[in-house]
Formats: structure tokens, C-alpha cells, sequence
């Protein structure tokens, strides 16, 4: 496999190298508005021909301000065409380009609206896959073949520069501290279990997903690895239209309806999303070799069992956008979330100790567990933004609130086979609740063309409660409450921030530049026993420097200071005793990770439609927090002795330092067949006073090839690897897969017929894991069900025509409307 991902590389290489046409130093601007609402006209189409040239050579589309901008043109004379839907054509028809004119302007153009009224618009566009922008890359999922019928955690699995385990682990660029946005808004659905939220959003939902490595100062300081922001769908054309996706599988059903209504200046937008993961069964097995401090002494523990996991949830908002006039807009929006998980285990064990040599006692066992949870969330957000005369003068203050609620509940028992012992057991409930409040304002100045001036505060109020019940068997088979572990735990944090960026063209537009810094207060109080966390305040710059050296080819300089505070899952003090003998628990005391992001960065798009990125990466974190493992031989949790136990919790280990790359490319071979790569590699240091340093290099490889075969049919193949790497306690293993899709597109494209298959040759995923500590060494071997068949259907429905209507003012205003 290897060597066909180097056979991509060096062809996309090879592709950047012909790419390259010659060019002139001529540029061609100008802006592009309504002629009645004096509005910019945005994605209007800018087409340059040659001198009696029936065909274009090159264009543009208009931005959102309606601005244009066509370089590297050759001295000759030229004419312009420009069209939108809706509107009337405009042609500027002579256009000279000379060695002393070299820089034309043609200001600003009224676009007419067309006086034809439409019986039935259907507008077709295709974004590409992957958009490299500014500050920031965004994956379009409309596009994505061998997602469709799945989740966000199978669309997050192609994005480059995102990597996602077999359970469902995020990392970016290596980084597993990353902060989650759904629509650029918070939400509480992830913080009892990202995996699970992650499952709970169908990929039929996703418009996009952005990724911000290098996030600016108008953005939380919070995730050292970046933001991941997931945009669902929405549309804010005029008219009543509205898509309804179904998928059934082998894995995995789920089902989504969108509604859009717009008329004038009031649209309303609803959804519901549901899946469910069907039950699926899981194995695993493993081996602990551990001693006593003298080492004469060996326990050696081993479990053999199998998992049956169930999982399912649903989605379902309401969102509201009232243009009240040109400059002031509300946008007002409410969701709810839901996601549950039901697990089911049996485990054999066998506990040996031996002394020099000898078996001196043995115990067998029968564990039986269960495991519930259940998270539910409501997000609701309220936004105004105000416009200005002044082209990008901007006000927006929002408010957003979720609040999530969350439950487990678990059941342990074990048998004994040998030794004439009681049956041992325990059963627990956690109910908790999850609350946080987003105030903010920002506002944006431009002083001149090229000097922009942005600032905003913010404050973000977040509540933790969470309380655990736990019985404890009996020898008489009854429950009676553990008081040593039922407690409460409540957990309050205040972030109190304020922002000023400047963002600036220097030197004849040689150089875009983009400073800013951000300061934050954070002040937590818990009430757990012994526990006091201080308050302490940050400064967070970032700075980008960008230069465009032709017409889609630039490079970029970036820089930003993060943190990761602990989250819920990071902090909660209760003892997850579901495996006696592997218990995990959170750190209340747990500080925050700093981070320092580095990245320069190279962007080509070809004119055949191709792309490439490549970037070097460093990133330095203090206070890295890290899951360690500790071995007991026996543990005393709240007066209760276990034996033979690993204890995990996250703590505060050292500093890390990542050095890597990251390359993707896409490249056009025909019209028909498009290949997509994405390579990342690097190597992670883990420094532990005290430890030896420990330097491990991890590589991630994937192939995208789609091919059109005509008639509205495509295919699409996917394949990704993940290197083993090796980290402070041991190993993460290896993890490899494939995904095939074809689709069909009928009734004019408004409806679809998908097929999908997931490791269609391999019923599981084998990983082997290793670990091991001062007195301990472990070895787990894990068969994850990973195949799966499915089908899947969309179909799209509404229409759209034009016609005239007024604005406040008596002026004819062009809008669209639903066709009776």
C-alpha cells in the first residue's frame, strides 16, 4: 500500500510542476451589485474570452461583498461576460491589457434583474471536496460518496488532517485536545461522551465540516490541537424546498428530514435526524503480568470475553432568520439531542500468583457487567447582526445557552469458580447535569481598504453537577448502599474574555497580515472535598502572515497560543469500577494544558480543477495531559479493598512536542476520474521529569479515488491507514480500512440510490494494544465488528420562480417564491 500512496504523491508533484502556464501581469477588477437594492450580487460569474473567442479562457465568481478580481492575464484585448440567475447579462466588451496599462478597474456594475418570470428554477452547483481557505479548511460532505447512510464520525474519517480510532477518538494533527462547534456554537452534547455525539449526527445532516488549526484571537483559546466545527445543513434561498435521506445496514439505520421555508425577509428552517446502531458484537482478550515491589512475587490475570453494544439517538431543531431590514438581521434557532448506549459483557478470569516459579494459588471467575447511558442536550441560540453603510462594517451579539442532561447506570458481578468465595458485585448510578451560557459581541471596522480593525468580549458560564449512587452486593445475593461511594460532586467555571485583531494589506498587497490577542479569565470553583482549583488568567496572541504569490498559489506563516481546560469527563472524581481489576477515575485537581501552534503552510488550485496543500507543523504543550496508569495490588476505594488493579486517570505529565507534516491533493486525471490523498507524519515526544523521554514517529496514510461513469452513476473507493505509535505506557495499535459506494441520480437529480460496503472482505478489526509500568506489563488483543452492506435513498423536492415584489420602501425587489 505503501508504495501507491508514494506513486499519488509524486504525481500530484509531478501535476504541480505542468500546472504551471504562462502567465502575464495583467488584472482585471471591479464589483458587481443590484441595480434596484444596491446590494452586492454574491457567486455572479465572471467569464474573460479572448478577441473573438466564442469560449472562455479564465474567470472568477464574485465574493460575498460582490468583488472580482482576474490576474495573470497577458497583454491583449478581452471582453467580459458576466450572469447570475435572475439576472440580465451584462458584457463589457473591449478590454485592452498593455505593458502600461497593466491594471484595469472596471468599478462597480449594476446587474439589471431579468424581467422574465421563471415557471421553475432548478439550480445545480458542485462545490469541490475540500476548500482551502484563510483561516481555515472546510470539507464539503454533500460530495462524499462513502459516507452517505453514516455518521459524523465516518465523514470526520476523510477530512485532512483528522484522524478517528476504531472507538471513535478524534485527533488533529496529531492533537486529541481539540474544541468541538456545532454551527460555531458550543454544545453540551459533548461533553458526557464526544464518540457517542459524534455517532448521534447522521452524515446526511453535515453540510460541511470546517477545520481551524491555527485559530485567530476572535476564537476561544480553548483546544490545543484547533477547532473542528461542524456546519449542518441549512438554506436560506427563497421559496419551499426540502430533502429527506434513509439508510438501512447492516450496522447501522438512520433516517433525516429537512424543511426550508423562505418568503420576503422571513425564513424558518426545521430537521429531525435519527440512527441507531444495531447490536453488534465485540471480543477481546488479554494478558497483565504484574509484581510485587521485591519482584519475587508474580500475579498474572487473564480475561477472555466478548461485548454485545447497542446505540442509537436523534436530532431535531428549529431555526428562524428575520431580515428586518437591509442592515439589521435576527437569527434565532433551538435543538434538541439525544443519544443512548447499552453495553452487555461477559468475561472469563483466570488469576494466577506465583512464587519463584510456582503456582501457589489460582482463581477463577465469571464477570458479568452492564452498562446505560443516557445523554440528552438543548442548544438555544439568539444572534443580531448589524450591517453598515460602510462596505464590512459589521455588529453581532449572540447568545447561546445548552444544557444537557446525562445519566449512567452500571452493573457488576462476578462469580467465582474456584476457592468456595462469594459472589462479589456492585451496582451504580450517575446522574448529572451539564450547563453553559455564551455571551458575546463582537465588531468589525474597516479604517481603509487594506486596515481592518476587529474586537469583542465574551463571557461563558458553565455548571457541572453530577451525583453517584452506588450499592454494594451482599453475601445473600441483596444490595445495600456503599455510603463510602455516594457522593455529589459540583463543579462552576467562569470565562471572562475580551479580543482586538488587525488585519492588513502591506506592501502593495504583497503581504496579507492578520495579529491579534485575546485575554481570558477563568475562575472555577468545586466542591469536592480537599479539592481547590486557583483562577488564573491568559493571554493568548496569534498572528498569520499570507502572500499570494499568483492566482490560487500562496504560502502561509501561522502562529496561536492555546489551552485545554479539563473537561467534565477529565475532572469527575467518581470510580468507574465496571472492570474491577482496570478502574478508571477523573482528577479533580487536573490543571490546564498550555499550547504553542506553529504552521507554514503552501496552497496551489490548478485552473483543471486539482489542489494541493502542504504543510510543516510544530507544537509545543507544558502541562500535557496525558491518561496514566498505575498498578495496585491492592487499591482502597472509600473502604473497599480491590486487588490486582490498574488504576487510569488523566494528570498533568511533562510537555509534548510534535514535529510533522501534513500534504493533501487532489488532482482531475479526467473528467471522469478524480483522485483525492491526504499523508500525515511526524514524530511526538513525550517528556516526563524523572522518565526517559520518549519519541515515537506515527504516520497516517488515506486514498480517495471517485469515478463519474456516466448517465448519473459514480463510484467512489476509500481507503485509510493509521500507523502504530508508541507513547509514555505503550503502544496504540495499528488501524486500517476501505469503504466502496456507488450512486445513482435520477428525476433530474432530485433523487438518489446508494450502495455502501465497509470492509465488505473482514467481519472484524483485529488491534493488539500494549502497556506497561514500573511493576506491570499488559497485552490486549480486541476484534472490533467493522463490516458492513447498506443502501441508502435521498430525494430532493421544491421549486423555485422569480418575480417582482417591494421592499420598505416601494422599490422592486427580486425574490424567488414557492410555485403553486
Amino acid at each position: 500500500m505503501k508504495y501507491i500512496y508514494t506513486i499519488l504523491f509524486l504525481l500530484i508533484s509531478f501535476t504541480a510542476i505542468r500546472a504551471q502556464n504562462n502567465k502575464g501581469n495583467g488584472k482585471i477588477t471591479g464589483k458587481v451589485i443590484d441595480s434596484v437594492t444596491k446590494q452586492p450580487v454574491d457567486y455572479a460569474t465572471i467569464s474573460l474570452f479572448k478577441k473573438g473567442a466564442a469560449s472562455p479562457f479564465n474567470g472568477s465568481v464574485t465574493d460575498a461583498k460582490g468583488n472580482f478580481t482576474i490576474d495573470n492575464i497577458a497583454a491583449g484585448e478581452y471582453s467580459i461576460r458576466i450572469d447570475f440567475i435572475g439576472y440580465k447579462v451584462h458584457n463589457t466588451p473591449s478590454i485592452i491589457i498593455s505593458n502600461t496599462a497593466s491594471s484595469i478597474s472596471l468599478g462597480t456594475i449594476l446587474l439589471p434583474s431579468s424581467q422574465t418570470q421563471l415557471q421553475a428554477v432548478n439550480v445545480v452547483g458542485k462545490a469541490p471536496i475540500v476548500e482551502n481557505k484563510i483561516d481555515k479548511l472546510v470539507y464539503n460532505a454533500a460530495n462524499d460518496l462513502t459516507s452517505q447512510g453514516g455518521v459524523a464520525l465516518d465523514v470526520l474519517k476523510k477530512v485532512p488532517m483528522v484522524t478517528v480510532d476504531i472507538d471513535g477518538n478524534v485527533e488533529l494533527q496529531g492533537s486529541p485536545s481539540i474544541r468541538f462547534l456545532i454551527n460555531g456554537k458550543p454544545s453540551s452534547i459533548f461533553g458526557a461522551s464526544l464518540a457517542d455525539a459524534l455517532q448521534s449526527i447522521p452524515a446526511s445532516q453535515i453540510k460541511n465540516i470546517e477545520v481551524i488549526t491555527i485559530p485567530g484571537a476572535k476564537y476561544d483559546a480553548a483546544g490545543t490541537g484547533g477547532i473542528i466545527n461542524i456546519v449542518l445543513k441549512d438554506n436560506k434561498v427563497q421559496g419551499f424546498n426540502g430533502s429527506v435521506n434513509a439508510s438501512v445496514g447492516t450496522r447501522l439505520d438512520n433516517a433525516s428530514l429537512n424543511l426550508n421555508a423562505r418568503s420576503g425577509n422571513v425564513g424558518v428552517n426545521a430537521f429531525f435526524s435519527g440512527n441507531q446502531q444495531l447490536n453488534t458484537l465485540g471480543k477481546s482478550s488479554s494478558q497483565r503480568t504484574a509484581y510485587n515491589n521485591t519482584r519475587d512475587t508474580l500475579t498474572q490475570l487473564l480475561q477472555d470475553g466478548s461485548t454485545a453494544f447497542k446505540r442509537s439517538g436523534y436530532q431535531t431543531g428549529i431555526n428562524f432568520n428575520w431580515a428586518i431590514t437591509k442592515h439589521d438581521e435576527v437569527t434565532a434557532a433551538i435543538s434538541y439531542d439525544q443519544s443512548n448506549n447499552l453495553n452487555n459483557g461477559l468475561t472469563n478470569q483466570n488469576q494466577g500468583t506465583y512464587v519463584a516459579n510456582n503456582l501457589v494459588s489460582q482463581l477463577l471467575s465469571l464477570r458479568n457487567s452492564t452498562s446505560n447511558s443516557h445523554n440528552h442536550a438543548v442548544d438555544m441560540s439568539l444572534e443580531y447582526k448589524k450591517t453598515f453603510k460602510k462596505e464590512g462594517q459589521e455588529l453581532s451579539i449572540q447568545y447561546n445557552s445548552s444544557l444537557g442532561h446525562n445519566s449512567g447506570e452500571a452493573l457488576q458481578r462476578q462469580d467465582y469458580l474456584t476457592g468456595g468465595n462469594f459472589a462479589t458485585g456492585i451496582r451504580s448510578s450517575n446522574p448529572g447535569k451539564e450547563g453553559e451560557i455564551n455571551i458575546s459581541a463582537d465588531y468589525t471596522h474597516p479604517v481603509t481598504e487594506d486596515f481592518t480593525l476587529e474586537g469583542g468580549a465574551k463571557t461563558v458560564i458553565e455548571t457541572i453537577n453530577s451525583n453517584t449512587f452506588t450499592d454494594t452486593l451482599l453475601h445473600n445475593g441483596n444490595y445495600v448502599v456503599n455510603p463510602n461511594q455516594t457522593y455529589g460532586f459540583n463543579y462552576h467555571r467562569n470565562i471572562y474574555a475580551g479580543y482586538m485583531s488587525v488585519s492588513a494589506e502591506l506592501f502593495s498587497h504583497f503581504l496579507q497580515i492578520k495579529t491579534g490577542l485575546r485575554y481570558e479569565r477563568t475562575i472555577t470553583t468545586v466542591d469536592f472535598p480537599g479539592t481547590n482549583i486557583p483562577g488564573y488568567n491568559i493571554f493568548a496572541p496569534s498572528l498569520v502572515f499570507l502572500h499570494t504569490i499568483s492566482k490560487g498559489q500562496s504560502i502561509k506563516l501561522s502562529y496561536s497560543y492555546r489551552i485545554e481546560r479539563p473537561d467534565y469527563g477529565d475532572l469527575n472524581p467518581f470510580y468507574n469500577i465496571s472492570d474491577p481489576h482496570n478502574i478508571s477515575t477523573g482528577n479533580p485537581n487536573l490543571k490546564p494544558e498550555i499550547g504553542h501552534n506553529y504552521e507554514l503552510g503552501y496552497s496551489k488550485n490548478f485552473e483543471s480543477g486539482g489542489n494541493i496543500y502542504a504543510a510543516a507543523v510544530y507544537r509545543h504543550n507544558t502541562d500535557d495531559a496525558q491518561s496514566y496508569t498505575t498498578f495496585y495490588q491492592v487499591l482502597n476505594i472509600n473502604g473497599t479493598n480491590y486487588t490486582d488493579v490498574s488504576l487510569s486517570r488523566r494528570a498533568n505529565i511533562g510537555s509534548q512536542t510534535q514535529v510533522g507534516i501534513n500534504v493533501f491533493g487532489s488532482i482531475p486525471v479526467t473528467n471522469k476520474l478524480n483522485l483525492r490523498s491526504n499523508i500525515q507524519a511526524g514524530d511526538r515526544s513525550n517528556s516526563n521529569p524523572g522518565n526517559p523521554t520518549v519519541t515515537a514517529f506515527a504516520y497516517r496514510l488515506n486514498l480517495n479515488a471517485t469515478y463519474e461513469f456516466g448517465h448519473d452513476l459514480t463510484g467512489e473507493v476509500f481507503g485509510n491507514y493509521q500507523s502504530r505509535q508508541k507513547n509514555l505506557q505503550g503502544t496504540r495499535p495499528a488501524f486500517g480500512f476501505y469503504n466502496i459506494a456507488v450512486r445513482k441520480q435520477f428525476m433530474n437529480k432530485k433523487a438518489s440510490l446508494g450502495l455502501t460496503a465497509a470492509n465488505p472482505f473482514s467481519q472484524y478489526v483485529t488491534q493488539t494494544t500494549t502497556s506497561f509500568g514500573t511493576n506491570f506489563n499488559q497485552s490486549t488483543v480486541r476484534q472490533v465488528p467493522y463490516r458492513s452492506f447498506g443502501i441508502s435513498l435521498s430525494y430532493k423536492f421544491g421549486k423555485l420562480e422569480f418575480k417582482k415584489e417591494k421592499d420598505d420602501n416601494g422599490n422592486n425587489l427580486q425574490q424567488a417564491i414557492p410555485e403553486n
